[in-house]
Order: C-alpha cells, then sequence, then structure tokens
C-alpha cells in the first residue's frame, strides 16, 4: 500500500498487524517466534536503559530503598536458547519498538494517572484480604521502564514495608535484575498480581486474583513495557489466562494481552528453595533471563554468566 503520508503507512501497518494478531489469537496461538540476533547487534544495558528514559519526566519514578546484596551471585545459566526458530517478520519488530516509546504526553499521562490507580489500591476493600493487611503493595522501580516483573502477592516483609519483593525472595530478584546489568530502582518496574497480602502466604483465591487484576492490567497500560517476565505459576496463569503449569511455559515467549511479549519463568522464591532441583532451576531461570536480554539488546556484565 502506497501513501502520501508517512503517518498514514504507519496507520496501515498497525491495522494490519493489529488483524494479524487478532487472528493469531482467535486460532489459539499465544507465543512469538523468535529468531537470533544478527552478531554485534546487542547494546549496553546502559545504553537501552538511557534511550529508554528519555521519555519519561521524574515524576514518573517509584522510588524505593530495597535491601540488596551486590556481592551475590546470580544463578548460574547455560547457553542461551530460542522457544522457536521461525522468524519474526519486520513489521512485528518495527511495530513492538514503536510501542515501546511513549510519546511524552502519553507518560505525562501515565505520572498522573499510577497514583491514582495506586491510591484507589490503597483504599480498596473490594475482598476479604482488605481486612487483615498492613499496608497495600502497589509497585517499585521505575514508571518509564522497558521491562516489568510480575509476581504473585505480596508476603510478611511486603505487607510491612508496602513495597513489592523486599524480603529474602525479593533480595534475590534484585541480584538478577543487577546479574542482567540493570538496576532495580531505575531501570526495571516490579509489582504483583496481588496487591495485599494472603494470610499465612498462602495462594490467592482465584476470586481473590479476579478481583485485583484490574489494577494490575490497568498499571501494564500505563507503564507499556516492551518485556514482561511473570514470575512463577500464579503469576503467569493470571497473565495469560492459562492452566498450563510454570515447568512447562517457562522458557517461551508468550504474548499478554495479544501484544506485549511475556517470559514465563520462575518465582525467586522457588529457587530459594532446597530441593534436588534447586540448582537446574536458577540454571533455566538465568537462561529465561538471557533470552530477556537478548529481545532488549542487552549484554550482562563480565562475571554474570
Amino acid at each position: 500500500m502506497v501513501t502520501d503520508e508517512p503517518r498514514e503507512e504507519l496507520g496501515a501497518i498497525a491495522a494490519s498487524l493489529r488483524a494479524y494478531l487478532e487472528w493469531q489469537e482467535e486460532a489459539g496461538t499465544s507465543g512469538f517466534p523468535r529468531r537470533r540476533a544478527p552478531a554485534g547487534s546487542t547494546a549496553s544495558a546502559a545504553g537501552v536503559a538511557t534511550a529508554r528514559s528519555t521519555r519519561a519526566s521524574p515524576a514518573t519514578e517509584i522510588t524505593a530503598t530495597a535491601p540488596t546484596n551486590e556481592s551475590a551471585s546470580p544463578p548460574t545459566g547455560g547457553t542461551t536458547t530460542y522457544a522457536a526458530n521461525a522468524p519474526v517478520s519486520h513489521a512485528s519488530h518495527a511495530t513492538m519498538s514503536a510501542s515501546a516509546d511513549a510519546s511524552p504526553s502519553t507518560t505525562n499521562a501515565a505520572a498522573i494517572r499510577l497514583p491514582e490507580i495506586a491510591a484507589q489500591v490503597a483504599s480498596c476493600t473490594r475482598c476479604s484480604l482488605s481486612t487483615s493487611r498492613t499496608k497495600t503493595v502497589f509497585a517499585r522501580g521505575s514508571a518509564a521502564a522497558a521491562l516489568c516483573f510480575v509476581g504473585e502477592a505480596p508476603g510478611a516483609d511486603e505487607d510491612a514495608q508496602g513495597l513489592p519483593f523486599v524480603g529474602r525472595a525479593g533480595q534475590l530478584l534484585d541480584r538478577m535484575i543487577a546479574a542482567m546489568g540493570l538496576s532495580p530502582e531505575r531501570d526495571v518496574y516490579i509489582c504483583n498480581v496481588i496487591k495485599c497480602r494472603p494470610p499465612d502466604n498462602r495462594r490467592p483465591e482465584p476470586d481473590e486474583i479476579a478481583t485485583c487484576i484490574p489494577y494490575l492490567h490497568e498499571q501494564l497500560a500505563q507503564i507499556r513495557p516492551r518485556v514482561i517476565v511473570g514470575l512463577g505459576n500464579t503469576a503467569v496463569a493470571a497473565l495469560l489466562d492459562t492452566k498450563i503449569g510454570i515447568t512447562k511455559l517457562r522458557g517461551q515467549w508468550k504474548l499478554y494481552r495479544g501484544q506485549t511479549l511475556l517470559m514465563p519463568t520462575y518465582h525467586p522464591s522457588y529457587l530459594l528453595r532446597p530441593s534436588p532441583q534447586q540448582a537446574e532451576a536458577k540454571r533455566q531461570a538465568w537462561q529465561d533471563l538471557q533470552l530477556v536480554m537478548k529481545e532488549l539488546g542487552l549484554t550482562a556484565p563480565k562475571g554474570s554468566d
């Protein structure tokens, strides 16, 4: 299709891609086949983070201080592999990149809307979890981030501090993020499906997830990350509306709501749990993060393999 205006041509491409994605969804296709990036095509983490952060105003930063241990080793990993070998069209790559770069007006709107959503969460009494919580837990990190981590629900430390992933599992997650060459405060956005702690850290009930997940959907609509990492069974099941277990889903690119790349992987709390599978699970989780890094054009710091 030939048009006189570049904007019209871009609109036509976007419409065509939307129709293609809708067809994929109707056909039951939930993954995006990937292909290896050409040699020399990766960029440094700092370069990607700088490019991404130029579209954010200081008001979009959600500041938080979480305990970290920068000297600890990340999960040891092996060779990066891809879920499928079929190539992705150039139109798909172009549209995905364009969707990740929000305009200043979009960023400003998110800076206004996200605190409004957080306030709604803080006053929410839609389910019984509101009666036992100490604090609601909304998010930490940067609202301008290209990468978003989504977990299950707050634990005791998160309930006390009002921030996600600040306990032992959160410390491990921060080390994993640092191993990717990223800052947990500046380069990623971290949140949960459930905003209140379930009693005794039990798994959230289906009705609790159904009640709370609209907040997450709106969060992600405002953040517009390029890639989401789903942490553990509950988060991935809620994001993808699937009953397939994490061991079968991890390491394979999926699509959140038919448009955002999502990488399922193990929850950090599972990686901390002593078991015969612990070492292998850590290796697999690092493989999953390496796929995310390749998608974002990141190069891991030396010594993180």
